[in-house]
């Protein structure tokens, strides 16, 4: 029986114990086309036996930028890794500078792609990074086909050199280099071993409720993340079918075709399908209407293990019947978890998701830490709303003096790619300074309560929590984006984008006299004074010197194009401050 020691181990796992007919599944042209355990592991030794003509040696690196997940991504990370390569994952959505930044320092000599817009980029820098080829997973003219490395390698007659170099791979050696977005400056590339990302999937695999051959999976965070990636590698091992979404638009549509009983979720996205439902919640009427919210409501006091009694339970099993139940077919109607990581989330979201009977567990993790640290898990007490559940197994969480989280573990990465001195100041003895500030419970629940870098002191020697103050605005439905300025200065402020699709409505839903722009928008002084109030709202929930005494709109979308947000859709501060600085300085002088 295969041990599983490294990555490309979990496919040959699966064959063994659970082969499945479908273990990945991608549509194409309108079609699910599924892939067996078999053939998933054919095509990446295929691929490998290519690989090994075009003279990959170990230790190589091979680029993939894809801008959705698919069964590809997965063939050619089995198919390099077994060679004793690296598979170096890039965001698709950074720029053409950035992936030339990353090609060159992590020294890729060959790169596949997933379609145009990708290879456009790719093309604009081809010429100052030592790439010798490109391949394509769809089909475009002019670049070489991905099939042709399967077709390449048809011929078996180099598979015994393939098994050796298999062979010859260690636990403890390197599998990726993943460059995180970073909020500042550069990418820093994150070295993680085979060991580092298989020992973290093998102790996260016990926090998910996944049923040996009968759990659906909806997959679309993106796959270059190590997020989303251990958690594949997870369901390889628990052998579930894993469906590939056709992209963040496409999800409900997916859900609805595939059925799946568990994805994962970032923050956003849940805020965003609750926006959604609460937008269809004006076009009800009457009764209706009023059976919503009071479902709704009863939602927000929403607690674990039935602690609200039997009359509440009663009260949701009503509200499951009329109004939740609609949630779930929005989602495929068999949904019952989601594990939700990258960024803090509401509480209110929480218990609402929770009551409608989809269970959301929060998890803690850095691509440092490969990326686990601790998660929720409904079953054996293991889930505290507020909180980012227990560590798991194997992985040690230590609070510092100073109230920073620090893990121990062998999910701790090797270190930053050519960079030994970055690598040495975030690093005690094997202890790895995260940059978050957390506490631990008497029960030994986690919660996170912000980032080191981002507290700051106002001039009275006041310290500010900026993410506390920004989730309570972010709870309203008219804010898209906030966040809270005033380090050095007399009171905290914020930056405030407001929520224009929901605003659009509001206008029109109370027949208002403003023009239906972002900039009539923002300069609306109806819009500022109902912005006003849900400021208030938040500010009842802090201490005076911490309230927020003004704020500006910006009309201004924030979005990984404009700057504002690195892929993984956390606010770079500092670009944010400096591309409104107009504003900035509208507030302090």
């Amino acid at each position: 029986m295969t041990e599983i020691t490294r990555l490309f181990d979990f496919p040959y796992y699966q064959l063994e114990n659970n082969s499945l007919e479908k273990a990945l599944v991608t549509k194409y042209d309108g079609e699910w086309i599924a892939t067996s355990t078999q053939e998933y592991i054919d095509k990446a030794n295929a691929l490998s036996r290519a690989l090994l003509k075009l003279g990959i040696q170990k230790n190589d690196k091979i680029a993939v930028i894809s801008s959705t997940n698919r069964t590809e991504w997965n063939i050619v990370d089995i198919g390099v890794l077994q060679l004793g390569a690296q598979n170096i994952p890039i965001y698709p959505t950074i720029s053409a500078e950035d992936y030339e930044y990353v090609l060159n320092h992590s020294e890729s000599i060959y790169c596949f792609v997933s379609d145009e817009e990708v290879l456009e980029k790719v093309n604009k820098v081809i010429g100052n990074t030592k790439l010798k080829d490109v391949y394509s997973f769809n089909h475009i003219k002019g670049c070489k086909h991905y099939s042709e490395l399967l077709e390449l390698g048809k011929d078996t007659s180099n598979q015994e050199e393939v098994e050796a170099r298999k062979n010859s791979v260690k636990p403890e050696d390197l599998a990726t280099i993943i460059y995180t977005s970073g909020t500042t400056g550069r990418p820093k590339g994150v070295m993680l071993s085979h060991w580092n990302i298989t020992s973290n999937a093998l102790d996260s695999s016990k926090r998910l409720p996944i049923i040996k051959g009968e759990t659906r999976i909806l997959s679309f965070l993106p796959i270059c993340h190590i997020f989303e990636r251990v958690l594949i590698y997870i369901y390889q091992y628990a052998g579930t079918s894993i469906y590939f979404a056709e992209g963040l638009d496409k999800i409900g549509d997916n859900a609805k075709e595939i059925k799946p009983h568990l994805m994962s979720v970032v923050p956003r996205l849940l805020e965003k399908v609750y926006d959604k439902i609460m937008a269809k919640a004006e076009d009800l009427s009457g009764i209706k209407q009023k059976l919503f919210y009071w479902a709704v409501e009863l939602g927000e006091q929403w607690k674990p293990y039935k602690q609200n009694g039997f009359w509440y339970e009663f009260k949701l099993s009503i509200a499951r019947k009329l109004i939740f139940s609609k949630w779930q077919e929005a989602l495929g109607g068999t949904l019952s978890t989601m594990v939700s990581g990258s960024a803090p989330l509401q509480p209110r979201l929480t218990r609402i998701f929770c009551a409608a009977g989809m269970q959301v567990m929060e998890g803690y993790g850095l691509t440092e830490t490969s990326p686990v640290v601790s998660v929720g898990k409904y079953a054996d007490n293991m889930f505290k709303v507020g909180s980012v559940g227990i560590p798991i197994d194997n992985v040690e969480v230590k609070i510092a003096d100073d109230g920073e989280v620090l893990i121990k573990g062998p999910n701790v990465m090797m270190g930053y790619y050519k960079d030994p001195e970055k690598t040495a100041s975030v690093m005690t003895d094997d202890y790895f300074h995260t940059g978050d500030k957390g506490e631990i419970d008497p029960e030994g629940f986690l919660k996170i309560t912000g980032r080191k870098k981002e507290m700051f002191k106002t001039s009275g020697g006041k310290y500010i929590i900026p993410p506390l103050l920004e989730g309570y605005l972010k709870q309203s439905r008219f804010i898209e984006q906030a966040m809270v300025i005033g380090e050095g200065e007399k009171m905290p402020a914020a930056f405030i984008q407001p929520n224009f699709e929901f605003v659009s409505e509001w206008i029109e839903r109370k027949k208002k006299n403003i023009e239906n722009s972002p900039e009539a928008i923002c300069a609306s002084e109806e819009v500022i004074n109902r912005i006003q109030k849900e400021v208030d709202n938040c500010n009842k929930h802090f201490g005076k010197w911490e309230q927020i005494k003004r704020f500006e709109l910006t009309p201004v979308i924030w979005s990984i194009d404009s700057g504002h947000l690195t892929p993984t859709m956390k606010m770079k501060r500092d670009v944010i401050k400096n591309i409104h600085k107009d504003l900035y300085d509208k507030i302090y002088n």
